[in-house]
């Protein structure tokens, strides 16, 4: 495993958020940002998981899709090589939320969490978000969050292979590439 467990929901939520919340493209289809309803349902499809499902209000999704956009600021200077900029970005957002190390007993023994000076919804997954990007960043696998490198997908992810050598989002834009590299030896 390359991240703690908690680490890894912390990162694979902040891609999650990122790509529900961000403008773009999903492989070849041009996505907008979500409004309304869509967004809070964005949102908390995001940051829920098989234990938790999250409450989230009009105001909670707002906060969390600007917290979207500042996350894939961070993996689009990690995917760029620039660590020095998103540990920058980072230390900014650990700021802005006053993420603040608790231990808390779990059933399987003492977890490392963040919290926000309060308990909102928005504020505690900030927290956690902008910590989960601290750690990996602070580790030697700081290199691991990553922008698809399929033209024009922008999609994140977390590169959890053995290597390192993710390039993609998904297997579908992997497929996609591939397929265009064997067509263009083909001619």
């Amino acid at each position: 495993m390359l991240f703690d467990s908690h680490v890894s929901i912390l990162l694979d939520t902040g891609a999650a958020l990122v790509n529900a919340t961000t403008p773009g493209h999903d492989g070849t289809e041009p996505v907008g940002a979500p409004t309304g309803r869509a967004l809070q349902d964005a949102v908390r499809e995001a940051i829920s998981r098989d234990d938790y499902e999250a409450t989230v209000s009009p105001a909670t999704a707002r906060a969390l899709a600007q917290v979207g956009t500042d996350v894939r600021a961070v993996y689009a200077a990690t995917d760029a090589g620039d660590l020095d900029r998103a540990a920058g970005l980072v230390n900014e957002l650990l700021e802005r939320t006053g993420a603040r190390p608790r231990l808390t007993h779990t059933e399987t023994g003492w977890d490392l969490h963040f919290h926000g000076p309060d308990q909102t919804v928005a504020r505690g997954w900030a927290a956690g978000l902008a910590a989960g990007l601290a750690l990996a960043l602070g580790s030697d696998r700081g290199g691991r969050l990553g922008v698809c490198a399929a033209d024009p997908c922008d999609r994140v992810f977390v590169d959890t292979s053995r290597n390192g050598g993710r390039r993609f989002c998904s297997t579908r834009c992997q497929n996609r590439v591939k397929a265009a590299a064997h067509r263009h030896r083909e001619r």
